[in-house]
């Protein structure tokens, strides 16, 4: 299997994925985010405890990349400080927008580099930025609804 055909299998499995829909009991943090350009929308909802993501989940609607990208990224950020989940913020926006190409420094990010060749495709980075940008506002402290419409796409 070659390397597209793999990040096409993650993305596929991930958008179907059941494990990290859910919603958070007692959370400390939930947040909508809205795509208006495409009708992409999640909520995502943190519990940080003591400035750890101890648990997070999201529900919502929209297509494979913006379903694969919350999922992916609730693995990749449960059990991590804000810190870390912040850094890993910022790698991933730098991947997304074409700016961090060198895959030792991707490695953080795991099974998220299947969304690298989104940076391509420009219509479709909003898509898998929805879920990243809702968790930086979430962890930023807003609490209310977000599109998608700044300068990380």
């Amino acid at each position: 299997m070659d390397l597209k055909a793999l990040y096409n299998q993650i993305i596929v499995e991930n958008s179907r994925a059941s494990h990290n829909r859910h919603k958070v009991d007692h959370a400390t943090a939930v947040l909508e985010g809205v795509n208006p350009s495409c009708g992409d929308d999640i909520t995502l909802e943190l519990k940080v405890l003591d400035g750890k993501i101890k648990e997070a989940g999201f529900t919502g609607t929209g297509c494979a990349i913006s379903q694969a990208s919350a999922s992916l990224m609730i693995d990749l950020v449960t059990g991590k400080t804000v810190e870390e989940a912040k850094e890993l913020l910022s790698t991933f926006y730098g991947m997304i927008k074409g700016e961090i190409t060198d895959d030792d420094q991707l490695e953080v990010l795991d099974d998220i580099v299947a969304l690298k060749g989104v940076s391509h495709m420009p219509g479709r980075v909003k898509c898998a930025v929805l879920a990243w940008h809702t968790l930086e506002e979430a962890l930023d402290g807003r609490n209310e609804s977000t599109g998608c419409n700044d300068g990380h796409s």
